[in-house]
C-alpha cells in the first residue's frame, strides 16, 4: 500500500495561487529594499557626515563578521547531541533521565560480574510440615541476598520435611551466617557444602541419565548409586567368601533396609550393596530412588557392552580387545593353566594354587571392570583389571607367557586408564614386586606423574590422572568403595604382606 502525500492531493488551481502570493511578497520586499537603499544613498551624499557614516557601517559589518566566525569555530568542536535508536523509547527529560541511564549502566556491570561475586551452595535443612514454614525459610534467604536455584522436598513420616536447596549466595556471605539465617527461620539439622556447575542439572534429567547408564552396562549400578546419593561409601558384599562360606551381611531383604545413615539393598547379581553416608541421613525419597535403580538392574539381567577393537601386533598378528565378565571364567582358568608359576605369582602375590578362586570376584562387574585380549580364534591370552578399592582404584595385568613383551600389556593398561578417567578416578595404583620390570615399564609408558613406594620388595606405583574440564567430576562421583581391595580381594596392606611372603 502506498501512503498519500497531502501536499500532492491539492488541486492545480490552489497550487498556482500559492506561487502567485509568494511572487507578490518577494516583489514588495524588493521595492522596500530599493527604497531603503535610495534613502541611505541620499543621506550619505547630501548629509554633512556622509563619510563618517560609511566608515561606521563598514566597521559594524567587520565586527559582525568577526563575531560570527568566532562563534562558529567555538561550537564546531562540541560533541554531537545524543541520539536515540529508532527502536528505543524516547528518553525522559531532566534529572530522571540521568538517574535511569546510571541505573542501566550499573545493572549491566553487575550482570557481567555476577558469576565472580557469588558462590553456589548445596544445603539441606529440616522444617516443620505445616503451612508457611517453607515460605518463612525462603523469605529469610531472600533477605540475605540469596537466590534459590532449585528446591526439592523430601517428606518424613514424623511430620517434618527435608528441603534440599541449590543456592547462589553473595561471595562475602560465609556458610556459618547462612546456617544461622536458616536456623532463625525454623530450619534444623542443617547441612551445607560448596556446589559447582555440575549441580545445576535438574534432578529428573540426572535420574534419566543414571538410568540410561545402568541399562547399558551392569557395572554402572554402583557408580550410578554413588552419583545419585552424593558423597558416600558403597560396599559390594558377595554372597560367599573366597573359601565358599556364606558372607556375613549379604542377606539383605528384597525390599531393602533403611537405617538413618546406612542403606542396604539386595544385589541382583547376588549378595548385598551397602551404602553409608555418616554426615547426612538418607531420606525415604532417596531410598526409593536407589531401589528403583537396583530394580532396573535386576530386570535387565547381566549385560556388558559387546564392542570390540582389533589390535595389530608388531609381528602382524591381530588381537581382539573387549570387555570381559563372568562368562569368560572358563577361558580365564584355561589361561591360568598355560601360565608359569612366576607369572601367576607376579599377578596374584599369593599362593599360586589359589589363583582360580579369585576369578569369580575379578570378573564380576560389581568390583571393577575387566578387559580381555583374545586371538582371532577366540583364545584368551591376557586380562586387564580395574578394581575399586574404597576411594582408590587399582590396575592389574595378567598376560600369558608366550604373549608377553608384544605391547598387549601397554595397550590394556592404556585402556584401563581411560576407563578410570571416565569413572572420575583421581589416581590409580599397581601393587607388584620390585623385580617386575614389565609392569614398571608399562606404567612409565603412560606418560603420567608416578609415585613409587617400596617396602621389603613390595612396589606400589601410583599414577595421578590428568583431569580436564570434560573429565572433571565432583567429589561424590569418585569410584565406589568395595569390600574387596587390592589385587585379589584383600585390602592393600594385606596384599603387601602377601607379596612379601610370595616365593
Amino acid at each position: 500500500m502506498t501512503d498519500r502525500n497531502p501536499a500532492s492531493a491539492q488541486s492545480p488551481h490552489r497550487h498556482h495561487r500559492h506561487h502567485w502570493r509568494r511572487d507578490v511578497v518577494e516583489l514588495a520586499a524588493l521595492f522596500c529594499a530599493v527604497a531603503v537603499a535610495d534613502a541611505i544613498a541620499n543621506l550619505v551624499v547630501h548629509g554633512p557626515r556622509g563619510p563618517i557614516l560609511l566608515v561606521a557601517s563598514a566597521v559594524a559589518l567587520l565586527g559582525t563578521a568577526a563575531f560570527h566566525t568566532w562563534w562558529a569555530r567555538r561550537h564546531s568542536h562540541a560533541p554531537p547531541p545524543r541520539t536515540t535508536a529508532p527502536t528505543d523509547p524516547a528518553p525522559a527529560a531532566g534529572p530522571a533521565a540521568a538517574t535511569t541511564a546510571t541505573a542501566r549502566e550499573t545493572g549491566a556491570a553487575e550482570g557481567g560480574t555476577a558469576a565472580a561475586t557469588t558462590t553456589l551452595w548445596q544445603m539441606r535443612t529440616t522444617v516443620r510440615d505445616e503451612p508457611g514454614s517453607l515460605a518463612a525459610l525462603c523469605t529469610a534467604l531472600a533477605g540475605s541476598g540469596v537466590d534459590i536455584l532449585t528446591l526439592q522436598t523430601h517428606p518424613l513420616p514424623e511430620g517434618s520435611t527435608v528441603d534440599e536447596f541449590l543456592l547462589r549466595a553473595p561471595r562475602q556471605l560465609p556458610s556459618a551466617d547462612l546456617t544461622r539465617t536458616v536456623s532463625r527461620a525454623g530450619g534444623r539439622s542443617t547441612w551445607i557444602e560448596r556446589a559447582d556447575a555440575h549441580d545445576l542439572v535438574d534432578t529428573p534429567t540426572r535420574l534419566l541419565g543414571l538410568a540410561t547408564r545402568t541399562a547399558l552396562d551392569t557395572a554402572e549400578l554402583p557408580l550410578a548409586l554413588r552419583q545419585l546419593l552424593g558423597r558416600c561409601t558403597i560396599h559390594s558384599i558377595p554372597a560367599t567368601t573366597l573359601s565358599g562360606r556364606p558372607n556375613a551381611g549379604a542377606d539383605a531383604p528384597v525390599e531393602g533396609v533403611l537405617e538413618a545413615t546406612v542403606m542396604r539393598l539386595r544385589d541382583p547379581s547376588g549378595g548385598a550393596i551397602t551404602v553409608e553416608r555418616p554426615h547426612l541421613p538418607f531420606t525415604p525419597t532417596e531410598f526409593a530412588r536407589a531401589r528403583a535403580l537396583v530394580e532396573l538392574d535386576a530386570r535387565l539381567g547381566p549385560r556388558v557392552p559387546r564392542g570390540q577393537d582389533v589390535l595389530t601386533l608388531p609381528e602382524g598378528n591381530e588381537i581382539v580387545l573387549r570387555r570381559a565378565d563372568g562368562s569368560d571364567r572358563p577361558a580365564a582358568r584355561a589361561m591360568h593353566d598355560r601360565c608359569s608359576e612366576r607369572t601367576l605369582a607376579l599377578r596374584y602375590h599369593g599362593p599360586v594354587a589359589d589363583a582360580d578362586r579369585y576369578l569369580g570376584h575379578l570378573l564380576s562387574p560389581r568390583f571393577g571392570r575387566t578387559l580381555a585380549a583374545t586371538t582371532t580364534s577366540g583364545k584368551l591370552v591376557a586380562l586387564g583389571h580395574l578394581l575399586w578399592d574404597g576411594d582408590e582404584t587399582e590396575v592389574a595385568l595378567l598376560i600369558e607367557d608366550d604373549w608377553q613383551r608384544r605391547g598387549i600389556g601397554s595397550e590394556l593398561l592404556r585402556r584401563l586408564i581411560a576407563l578410570a578417567t571416565e569413572a572420575g578416578c583421581d589416581s590409580v595404583y599397581a601393587v607388584t614386586q620390585a623385580s617386575n620390570t614389565g609392569m614398571v615399564a608399562a606404567m612409565r609408558g603412560l606418560g603420567l606423574p608416578l609415585d613409587y613406594q617400596i617396602e621389603e620388595g613390595t612396589l606400589v606405583i601410583t599414577a595421578r590422572l590428568a583431569t580436564g574440564p570434560a573429565g572433571a567430576r565432583l567429589p561424590h562421583e569418585r569410584p565406589y568403595g568395595s569390600s574387596y581391595g587390592s589385587s585379589y580381594g584383600l585390602p592393600r596392606e594385606q596384599a603387601r604382606k602377601e607379596v612379601r611372603q610370595a616365593p
